[in-house]
């Protein structure tokens, strides 16, 4: 698959133009712009810009909504519940987080939850201004209207890949966990499906309870649905994540899958630790650290790919693409170039 290369900035510029070419003003279009273009930073693919046209789409449908705030419900000090109104999930998660930093630096803690939230993209992206204030971070999402997954034991969909992340600080790095609670993600499936590919590995099941590398098994008639996280023989590990996420998301928000609702949305569940209400800053950052040399010093299975903490590569990869650019396959470039060319937009190097 080829690739071009692009400058962040002018990623983030072009995308929050697009944003407010189909009418979304400045304020929520540059959280959103920043917010992909962080998701493809950190090498979230399907994550990143590949979301951008159906962003547009849904803000040009109305499923997006283009003004207003959200609607705070509760706010008992170090616990808080708002409506999205299906505005933006980048701004609205961004505005948490802002947030939830301040309230957990007066209380020790801060949990919001949030329903009605539009898409929220990458998890990831929001984590590092959590960690770079020596704070904790957790995010999960889940999505009332999907059902992709199956429970374990189970070869129909069930729930969303309910994806579940979190941010802790070191003397060094981060630690930032960003995972699914399924196999893989929507995204890569249609993917793959899109490509003609197939997953290594098999991380789903067909309804007729084959499981494979198929993608194309989600879009038959009756549907095939994306393994919970551990696969057929440990699945109960990933769907007992997977009802956690549930419960945290729409239990908490009162916005779930017993109400029936409909059109692409989220629920959200985010929290807010400062441990300097519990062990002290400097502890716990000394304790992760220690726990990271440790983990870097187990002898690796294949010398080649030494054993690294989750985040190391994103960051990594972060920092190598702020110097060298952005590296889009040419499936996300192509998808933008029709918005491009309808809003009367540039970005050098696209569609070149």
């Amino acid at each position: 698959m080829t690739s071009a290369r692009f400058v962040a900035d002018d990623l983030v510029d072009f995308a929050r133009a697009a944003l407010m070419a189909s009418g979304l003003p400045g304020h929520f279009a540059g959280d959103v712009a920043r917010v992909l273009v962080e998701g493809d930073l950190m090498g979230h693919s399907t994550h990143g810009l590949a979301l951008l046209p159906a962003y547009l789409s849904a803000l040009e449908a109305g499923g997006m909504a283009r003004e207003g705030s959200f609607e705070v419900l509760k706010d008992k000090d170090a616990t808080a519940l708002w409506d999205g109104h299906f505005l933006p999930g980048p701004w609205l998660i961004s505005q948490g987080f802002a947030l939830g930093i301040e309230r957990a630096r007066r209380l020790g803690t801060f949990t919001l939850s949030i329903r009605r939230s539009h898409h929220t993209a990458s998890l990831a992206a929001y984590l590092k201004p959590v960690t770079d204030a020596g704070l904790i971070g957790i995010v999960s999402v889940s999505d009332p209207t999907e059902r992709c997954v199956a429970p374990a034991g189970g070869k129909g969909p069930l729930h969303s890949t309910n994806p579940i992340a979190f941010g802790l600080p070191t003397e060094d790095r981060p630690i930032l966990v960003d995972i699914s609670t399924s196999s893989t993600t929507n995204g890569m499936v249609k993917r793959l499906a899109g490509t003609g590919e197939r997953f290594a590995h098999d991380w789903l099941v067909s309804a007729e309870g084959v499981a494979g590398g198929d993608p194309q098994v989600r879009f038959t008639d009756p549907p095939g649905a994306i393994l919970p996280l551990g696969g057929l023989d440990n699945g109960h590990k990933g769907f007992g994540l997977g009802i956690l996420t549930e419960a945290l998301t729409h239990g908490l928000s009162g916005q779930g899958r017993v109400l029936e609702p409909r059109g692409w949305q989220a629920n959200v569940f985010l929290q807010v630790l400062d441990p300097e209400f519990f062990s002290g800053a400097d502890v716990l950052r000394r304790e992760l650290s220690y726990f990271a040399e440790s983990a870097h010093a187990v002898p690796a299975i294949d010398p080649a790919r030494p054993v690294r903490l989750p985040g190391e590569r994103g960051l990594a990869l972060r920092e190598r693409q702020l110097r060298e650019g952005v590296a889009l396959s040419t499936l996300i470039t192509d998808a933008l170039v029709p918005w491009a060319d309808k809003h009367g937009l540039h970005l050098k190097g696209l569609g070149a």
